[in-house]
């Protein structure tokens, strides 16, 4: 049997019957899921992004701070790698 392709992206379902969306999916790894949604529910609402500034400056903190982790934490990683002998 084939391994699913890593590119696949068709939706998958949870056990609720509900579809996960990848961007969901990508966005709970990073921590910023209330900032999202608390974004999202804005928009819905005010159909305005303009009116969603502070929620929007909020879930771009968020991101940009997961970003700056990330990249701290491979920066690290290859310290360490740079440093065990071979």
């Amino acid at each position: 049997m084939a391994s699913p392709s890593p590119h696949d992206r068709s939706a998958k379902t949870s056990g609720d019957g509900e579809e996960e969306d990848p961007v969901e999916q990508m966005i709970s790894r990073t921590g910023c899921t209330e900032q999202h949604e608390a974004l999202q529910d804005c928009m819905a609402e005010h159909r305005d992004w303009r009116v969603c500034q502070s929620y929007v400056g909020a879930f771009k903190k968020c991101m940009s701070d997961h970003h700056k982790a990330r990249q701290e934490h491979l920066s690290q990683r290859q310290r360490m790698a740079d440093s065990t002998p071979t």
